[in-house]
C-alpha cells in the first residue's frame, strides 16, 4: 500500500490491484438528432448500459462555465473548502465516499436539483459573487435535465411503449429526487502508480447507481472505465464536448432487466486533474419501482419485488460501493 498526499486532499491510501485495460472503440455512439437514434438507444441499454450522446444541444458556454466555477472552487485551501462540508450527505466531501468505509482519490460536491435546498454554507465559499456559481449551476442542470428527458422519451419510443413520458415524468415531477455532483481527481502522482499496467489508485471505486439515469460530462482527461458482462473493464476514451449516459438500476427493475445498470469506476490519472459533472435523475421518494407491465411478455414474470425509490435509496446508502444492491430486491426462483 502506498500513502501519498496532496495538497487538496490527504493521506489517501492506494487501493486495488486493477489489471490493465485499453481503450475502447465500441462503445456505443448515439447522435441524438438522427431519426434512428431510438432504435441504437434501446440497443445500446441492454448490451451496455452506456452510451455517448453527441449533438446534445446542451450549450458549450454552460458546460465551460460551470467547469471553470468548479475549478475555482477546487484550486481554494484545503481549510476553505472544508467550510462547504461534512457532507451530510450534500456539501463538500474528500477521501471519504459515503458512511461506510469506501475512499479514493477524489474530492467532491454534491447538491439536491431543488434550488431551495442549496446549502447557504455553500455559498460563501465561492468568493465575492457566490450567485455567479449558483447561476451557472442552474443552467447547466437545467439543460442537461431536459436533455435526459428527451433521451428517456427517446427509449420509450424504441420500446414501442406509451406513454412517451413514462421514464421522464419520474424527473420532471417536483418531488423528483435528483442530484448532481462534481468530482475533483488531482494529479496522482508516486510509486506504482505511473501507468494503467500496474497497481492503480482508485479514484471512485467500482458500483452502479441507483437511479434511474446518470448523464456524466467531464474534462478531456481519461480515467473512466466500465465492466463489460465477462467482468473485464475496459477504459472509455474521454471526450470534454460530449456526454456519458449510465442506465442505473431502477431502470434495469423498470425494464424487468432488459436494460442493464452498467457497473463502473474511475482511476486517478498520474498526470492531469480530472473534473466530473454528473446529474443523477432520480424519481420521487414515494415513487413505486416495479417492472412496467407493457415490457413484460406473455407469462413472464417480474424478477423483481416491487419497493419504493425510498427504500432503495435507504439500502444503497446502508451498503458498500461495489455491493450488488439489486440482489436484496430480486424475486427468488421457486426450486
Amino acid at each position: 500500500m502506498v500513502v501519498l498526499s496532496n495538497p487538496g486532499i490527504e493521506q489517501l491510501s492506494c487501493v486495488g490491484n486493477c489489471k490493465p485495460t485499453t481503450l475502447f472503440s465500441g462503445i456505443p455512439i448515439i447522435d441524438l438528432s438522427k431519426p434512428d437514434s431510438k432504435h441504437l438507444l434501446v440497443k445500446a441499454c441492454e448490451e451496455f448500459g452506456f452510451f455517448k450522446v453527441v449533438n446534445h444541444e446542451v450549450p458549450m458556454k454552460f458546460i465551460s462555465r460551470l467547469e471553470s466555477q468548479a475549478l475555482n472552487f477546487f484550486s481554494l485551501p484545503l481549510s476553505e473548502k472544508e467550510k462547504a462540508g461534512p457532507p451530510n450527505p450534500f456539501g463538500y466531501g474528500n477521501k471519504s465516499i459515503g458512511p461506510n468505509g469506501d475512499v479514493g482519490w477524489v474530492e467532491y460536491l454534491l447538491f439536491t436539483i431543488n434550488q431551495e435546498s442549496i446549502s447557504q454554507r455553500l455559498l460563501p465559499v465561492f468568493g465575492h459573487n457566490p450567485n455567479e456559481f449558483r447561476s451557472a449551476l442552474n443552467d447547466y442542470i437545467s439543460a442537461v435535465k431536459k436533455m435526459a428527458c428527451e433521451i428517456l422519451e427517446m427509449m420509450a419510443d424504441g420500446l414501442i411503449i406509451q406513454p412517451r413520458n413514462v421514464f421522464s415524468k419520474l424527473l420532471m415531477d417536483e418531488q423528483s429526487d435528483s442530484v448532481f455532483r462534481l468530482n475533483h481527481y488531482p494529479p496522482c502522482t508516486g510509486p506504482g502508480i505511473q501507468t494503467l499496467n500496474s497497481n492503480n489508485m482508485i479514484g471512485f471505486g467500482e458500483h452502479t447507481d441507483p437511479q434511474i439515469i446518470s448523464v456524466l460530462r467531464s474534462n478531456n482527461t481519461s480515467g473512466l472505465q466500465i465492466s463489460l458482462g465477462d467482468g473485464n473493464w475496459i477504459s472509455v476514451p474521454p471526450d470534454q464536448n460530449s456526454f456519458f449516459i449510465n442506465v442505473g438500476d431502477s431502470l434495469q427493475v423498470m425494464t424487468n432487466g432488459r436494460f442493464k445498470s452498467v457497473r463502473h469506476r474511475v482511476l486517478a490519472n498520474s498526470m492531469k486533474s480530472r473534473v466530473s459533472m454528473i446529474y443523477f435523475g432520480g424519481p420521487p421518494l414515494s415513487e413505486k419501482i416495479a417492472p412496467l407491465p407493457p415490457l413484460m411478455k406473455g407469462e413472464e414474470e417480474s424478477l423483481y419485488k416491487e419497493f419504493t425509490w425510498f427504500e432503495y435509496k435507504r439500502s444503497a446508502y446502508n451498503s458498500r460501493l461495489a455491493d450488488n444492491r439489486l440482489v436484496l430486491f430480486q424475486k427468488i426462483a421457486a426450486s
